[in-house]
């Protein structure tokens, strides 16, 4: 059964965050909030939650995976940006983009897409998923919670509870966090491609 934290939405209890961190460096998988929708979430080094996260949402090896990040520092360790790409990003962020580039050398391979060596990576704007960075240190692995052969993101916390109680280990709450994912950006080709309109405003990238 997973353990579930209710949490507040704009400023989490430490010991709920503690909690939660710790079920992820020890190998967990969680569920929690984001600036667009909920996601699924891990330490960027467990295989097992990758595959995990492969199950629930039935995906192939082409699907982009995302490194959720706390900060530019982090993401420049992750993924090749020229500087223009780089300001392209930097005016968006944080908020309710995906990035993806050609992967550093820090990702591990099992993440990327199996062609192009590219990966998914995003800054948001949610007070949960930076106080949970932030008490990590580190990237955090994640995939949009949406189930195979449904239109819409998950969005309620107790109901991915019930749906996925022995899927996840645990299920952070913070109330309502909308049901559009992320806008995803391209810019494997070294130029703006919109992959996937989303939360985001993708007029500037058009």
């Amino acid at each position: 059964m997973a353990r579930f934290f209710d949490v507040h939405p704009v400023d989490p209890q430490p010991r709920a965050i503690s909690q939660a961190v710790q079920i992820l460096r020890d190998g967990g998988l969680i569920a929690y909030p984001t600036d667009s929708c909920y996601a699924l979430g891990a330490v960027m080094g467990n295989r097992e939650a990758l595959d995990r996260i492969r199950q629930i949402r039935h995906l192939d090896d082409k699907h982009h995976f995302t490194l959720v990040c706390r900060e530019f520092a982090q993401l420049g360790q992750l993924v090749d940006m020229p500087n223009d790409v780089f300001r392209a990003i930097k005016a968006v962020t944080p908020g309710p983009y995906t990035f993806i580039l050609p992967a550093t050398r820090e990702v591990p391979k099992r993440m990327l897409h199996p062609k192009k060596k590219t990966v998914g990576v995003r800054i948001p704007d949610h007070p949960v998923v930076r106080a949970l960075l932030a008490e990590l240190g580190e990237p955090l692995l994640s995939s949009t919670l949406l189930l195979p052969d449904e239109e819409e993101p998950l969005t309620d916390g107790w109901e991915i509870k019930e749906r996925l109680d022995h899927a996840v280990d645990a299920v952070i709450d913070a109330g309502e966090c909308g049901s559009e994912p992320t806008t995803v950006i391209d810019f494997s080709s070294g130029v703006a491609e919109i992959a996937r309109y989303g939360a985001g405003d993708a007029s500037r990238f058009e």
